[in-house]
């Protein structure tokens, strides 16, 4: 494969990944002039989108920022049925995804001010890694539902996913060298686009998510 190949890998999968689904939304909702990132947390994320304008544009924009991930990590990366590295069959998929995560921060649609890249992180790990999705997920929800952190749960699932990978291998990463160095550099990018939120964790500023806790801390 040449290197213009991988590069238009990598500009579709970015697009891919721009595509600003809560701002779409938002201004098919409420007008042209309506900004999601003007309201709530002030973030171009499914759960600003929950909280704004209610649950069904919620897990529609959630749903679709996961569909990126997974389109770019699958499809984009799969439709020449190639690898960057002979040995390593899971380098473009890793690569494409990692370029929709960066797509969907960092929008060029919306001025380079997007989501916190989680669902699309999670697209990308159910194209390579479903079984690591799955449990990344149940730790998510469990995280949630015993603390009510949306931005704690995230944290959590983005720090499992390398633990899982080292419990459960997925056939052939045995040898991928960068599916190693992506599983170690998503925790701190998670950390990273999180790092307000962060910051209101250890204030006690932070804002529950209360409609989905079962379990509420006392006082």
């Amino acid at each position: 494969m040449s290197y213009g190949m991988i590069a238009i890998i990598l500009i579709l999968s970015y697009l891919a990944g721009s595509i600003p689904t809560s701002i779409i939304v938002g201004k098919i909702l409420k007008g042209r002039n309506f900004d999601i990132r003007q309201h709530g947390s002030g973030n171009a994320g499914g759960t600003n989108v929950f909280r704004v304008l209610g649950w069904k544009p919620g897990l529609f924009v959630m749903s679709f920022d996961v569909f990126k991930g997974f389109v770019a990590a699958f499809w984009i990366a799969k439709i020449w049925d190639i690898s960057l590295f002979e040995n390593d069959p899971f380098a473009v998929s890793v690569f494409a995804g990692l370029a929709a995560i960066l797509g969907h921060t960092y929008t060029v649609f919306a001025k380079f001010k997007g989501g916190k890249g989680v669902g699309t992180a999670g697209g990308m790990l159910i194209a390579i890694f479903p079984i690591g999705f799955s449990i990344c997920l149940g730790v998510f929800f469990v995280v949630l539902t015993l603390s009510g952190y949306v931005s704690l749960s995230s944290i959590a699932a983005s720090v499992a996913f390398p633990i899982v990978l080292k419990l459960l291998p997925p056939a052939g990463t045995e040898d991928s060298v960068i599916i190693w160095i992506i599983a170690v550099l998503i925790p701190f990018f998670i950390v990273f686009t999180h790092r307000s939120n962060v910051v209101r964790l250890f204030r006690g500023e932070e804002n529950r998510f209360e409609k989905v806790m079962i379990f509420k801390p006392r006082g």
